[in-house]
């Protein structure tokens, strides 16, 4: 890695990784997935039945990384002041200030954020985008490190508003998660039961300081160019004349710059100052599926983009 590397930053996201374990039983995709995006600074979209710990484990993230964290919860009639803040009128003063709103900590959780209308959507997603806000002629910062994880309902859609596919190619990750086994299930509940008698065990508080040194690290993991080809050659696949039946609207460059990054996170998260194929093949499907749409006849057949991704993956040699 860069010559400024040491080891203790590597360490502390391990033990976090660790210590996120034992406190969500059977989410291993769902908590790497966080960690990726906090390596690469770059935004997810968890998509799940309620109940899969997506709080959860955005909350014990939040308590580990010990910066601020705000959660909102979205609904029809929310405006875009009610997250990015306003300015108000100060008595005291006789001049107008900016308040700032929940958008302005270090890890914010947007739950359900296709309840929002559009005009909310937009000016969230224009802030994960530039992470500035503006307001009456005025630039202000978002703090450093700024995550944002956004939920959907996957089973409830009456009253929302989609994300249109322009947008949710701002989020570098769109997780989708399944329902437990019967043996993590059972794991959970007695995980669930030992803490109503013993209370929540709180992971090990990493830092910022560590976290943003642990991003440098992170940035500086090697990507070979032969590696480089190989995710420009999947991405370029969503275009090429082989799929086009399939596929109405293809994966944009930011895609490439998707999997790199968290291709790379991937490859520090297990310790490696080099990423290989394996890392891009793992987060393909996270990072790529999300920011293309199916022609109509393959959604006829019941295909979808995840279904486009494994097979461009199949159809692609790695070097």
């Amino acid at each position: 890695m860069a010559e400024d590397h040491t080891p203790e930053a590597g360490d502390a996201i391990a033990r976090l990784t660790e210590a996120l374990s034992r406190g969500l039983v059977g989410s291993e995709v769902l908590i790497e997935r966080l960690l990726l995006g906090v390596l690469s600074g770059g935004h997810l979209l968890i998509e799940g039945a309620p109940g899969l710990a997506k709080t959860r484990a955005v909350k014990l993230l939040s308590a580990a990384l010990g910066g601020s964290f705000a959660r909102i919860q979205c609904t029809p009639d929310l405006l875009p002041s009610d997250l990015t803040g306003t300015d108000v009128f100060r008595p005291d003063t006789g001049s107008f200030g900016f308040a700032q709103g929940p958008v302005f900590h270090n890890l914010v959780l947007v739950d359900e954020i296709n309840r929002a209308p559009p005009k909310v959507q937009s000016a969230l997603l224009e802030a994960m985008a530039e992470r500035q806000v503006t307001s009456a002629g005025e630039t202000h910062a978002l703090p450093d490190p700024f995550l944002v994880v956004a939920t959907q309902n996957s089973i409830e859609h009456e009253g929302t508003f989609p994300l249109p596919e322009a947008q949710l190619d701002r989020f570098m990750l769109h997780v989708n998660l399944t329902q437990p086994d019967l043996e993590t299930e059972r794991r959970i509940l007695d995980l669930v039961m030992d803490e109503s008698v013993n209370g929540v065990s709180a992971p090990p508080e990493v830092g910022l300081d560590t976290v943003r040194l642990a991003q440098k690290q992170a940035a500086a993991v090697h990507l070979s160019p032969a590696l480089r080809d190989y995710i420009v050659r999947l991405v370029v696949a969503t275009r090429s004349s082989q799929f086009a039946e399939d596929i109405e609207h293809a994966v944009s460059p930011r895609g490439s710059l998707a999997v790199a990054a968290t291709a790379k996170a991937r490859a520090y998260l297990r310790g490696r100052d080099h990423a290989v194929p394996e890392d891009v093949q793992a987060v393909a499907s996270d990072a790529l599926a999300h920011r293309m749409s199916l022609s109509w006849k393959a959604t006829s057949q019941g295909r979808t983009s995840r279904d486009m991704i494994a097979d461009i993956l199949a159809a692609t040699e790695p070097l």
